[in-house]
């Protein structure tokens, strides 16, 4: 064990007034070098979402301290810069989320800065909501988002409800990096700063307006829709319940069936081991009961409520299909694009924005509404981003946005992806495709008839522990040097590189800017409209691999992808 390491271990363990079960866990690992050090080998890294870790003690775990810290650095950027001395806090669902919100508004209001804190746990588009709804110069989510029950998280927000851009958080690192955990925090009394109205609760009047944002989007009246179409829905034991219930209830939406298991908050998870609406393990307990009413389509939010994953009836065959998240979020944003059209509501310059690893069906939908399309990098920071842009530069409307990862924005009243609003659109997809005698199964076999057979993969390697960042940093530089000049059976067309900027064409030699901002982001442009892209995952010991196929039938793409998939793990 290095010596540093001992002496943070020997300091943490002197501390006195530490939290009984901190203290505990400390004592408890005295003599197991490999537990000491996995704990105290570094810093947990604050990112460009801030902070995610393991929960327990130690400078590289998700505890008190390290709240503390993160926050004084948060309060040292606020307080040094011309942003508004205000802050709005909220929590999901997890171990020691609310813990973790009040000691972030009592560190806060030590330092002069007004916290406006959720009274009970919500989603966190609707802390999006509450940053823009108080004019706050920023905004803090403690949440894992979809991690195992052992991980928490601190997400820290922009002025504009986004979460923080890199040079912010390279700026409040640079604060954070300054402080002593233990000497340089300052920290009142949460209850006596509420007295002080140094922090306020947020009142149910602003969950109310978040709420009718929400129903805002809607596109269609009860006469074009049936509002019967049968609903199973699980919030996995998050944040989700209140909020899309109420959405959907007060939408007028009548045959809504709860999975009980997975209807109340609670941070361990007990029926999956990864709350994440993206693993179909977390999906059976809702098709058990889905097959048992007879549902139309089955949701699930993950604890968050910021994702949305989809299974819908297939009538042909009596079984449940799963929906990927761009397929999900094709069906969304044709119904826009289709009934805002159709209505003539449609605005000037209207734009659809997604990530570089988004479906490239989007590219063909956006062409045939005459909507320009816009693509980011990976994060939805970088869509919410654009709404800003939009706005400041007067160059177009915003009017959907999507990500691959099962997160999409309806309407520009949050600035973050938000499930509430994903369940609301696709449920009335969903019940007008009943009013028409389909299911959301047919409505997404039209649109590949319509705009061809687009199928996409994601594949991750996880390489944990001292050695896995150095092996991870290690790949991309060999991924770099080394380029393939075929994937799958695919000419290797281009390679965009994101972090040099540069885009080359392999054919001619050429290279250009790709135009967006500096990331450690390899992407392969194929031939047959074939893609594959390769990035670090940006909150987890993963190197990601996402790739994409467009193919003459379902069975033509799933072979394409099949071989494309094969090689990329080679």
């Amino acid at each position: 064990m290095e010596e540093k390491v001992k002496q943070q271990y020997d300091r943490w363990l002197s501390q006195s007034g530490m939290p009984a079960d901190l203290a505990e866990e400390l004592k408890s690992i005295a003599g197991d070098e490999d537990a000491i050090t996995d704990r105290f080998y570094r810093e947990l890294e604050f990112g460009t979402g801030g902070l995610r870790g393991v929960i327990g003690a130690g400078t590289n775990r998700m505890n008190v301290y390290n709240i503390r810290k993160a926050t004084q650095g948060l309060a040292n950027y606020l307080n040094a810069s011309d942003l508004p001395k205000k802050v709005a806090i909220g929590y999901d669902s997890r171990i020691k989320s609310d813990v973790f919100a009040k000691e972030t508004a009592a560190v806060l209001a030590a330092n002069g800065i007004k916290a406006y804190i959720y009274p009970r746990l919500e989603p966190t588009p609707a802390l999006s909501w509450a940053v823009r709804y108080y004019g706050c110069g920023a905004g803090v989510c403690v949440t894992a988002s979809h991690n195992p029950a052992k991980y928490n998280g601190y997400k820290v927000y922009g002025a504009d409800g986004c979460q923080i851009t890199t040079e912010a958080a390279a700026a409040i690192l640079a604060e954070i990096e300054k402080l002593d955990v233990f000497a340089d925090v300052k920290r009142a009394d949460f209850d006596a700063s509420m007295e002080a109205g140094k922090i306020a609760w947020i009142g149910e009047d602003v969950t109310t307006a978040f709420v009718e944002a929400v129903k805002g989007q809607s596109l269609l009246g009860d006469e074009q829709v049936d509002k019967n179409v049968a609903i199973v829905y699980s919030p996995l034991n998050g944040t989700g319940r209140k909020p899309v219930l109420r959405t959907l209830k007060e939408s007028g939406y009548t045959n809504i069936t709860v999975v009980k298991e997975q209807e109340l908050p609670d941070g361990n998870f007990p029926t999956v081991s990864y709350p994440n609406p993206e693993s179909p393990k977390a999906f059976e307990l809702a098709l058990k009961l889905a097959k048992e009413v007879d549902a139309d389509i089955v949701l699930a939010t993950d604890p968050d409520a910021d994702r949305l994953g989809v299974y819908c009836k297939d009538t042909k065959t009596g079984g449940y299909v799963t929906f990927t998240g761009n397929m999900s979020g094709m069906l969304i944003a044709e119904y826009i694009l289709r009934e805002k059209t159709a209505m003539g509501t449609m605005p000037e310059n209207p734009a659809l924005v997604e990530t570089i690893v988004t479906t490239d069906m989007a590219k063909a939908i956006a062409a045939a509404y005459n909507v320009k399309l816009i693509e980011v990098l990976t994060g939805f920071k970088y869509i919410g981003e654009q709404i800003k842009f939009f706005e400041q530069q007067h160059t177009y409307h915003y009017v959907f946005g999507l990500e691959e990862s099962y997160g999409c924005l309806a309407g520009t009243y949050a600035r973050d992806k938000d499930a509430c609003v994903a369940v609301m659109m696709l449920c009335e997809v969903a019940s007008w495709c009943k009013k028409h005698g389909k299911t959301l199964w047919d409505a997404m076999l039209d649109m590949y008839e319509k705009y061809g057979y687009y199928r996409e993969g994601l594949e991750t390697k996880t390489l944990k522990g001292i050695d896995g960042a150095a092996q991870i940093q290690s790949m991309m530089s060999e991924y770099r040097t080394n380029p393939p000049k075929e994937l799958g059976g695919h000419q290797v067309l281009a390679v965009r590189d994101y972090k040099e900027d540069t885009r080359k064409d392999l054919s001619t030699g050429e290279v250009t800017k790709t135009g967006l901002p500096t990331s450690n982001v390899l992407y392969y442009e194929l031939s047959d409209n074939a893609w594959c892209c390769v990035r670090p995952s940006g909150t987890e010991p993963k190197i990601k691999y996402y790739f994409g196929v467009k193919g003459t039938s379902l069975a033509d793409a799933d072979a394409k992808l099949a071989a494309l998939k094969e090689d990329l793990l080679k």
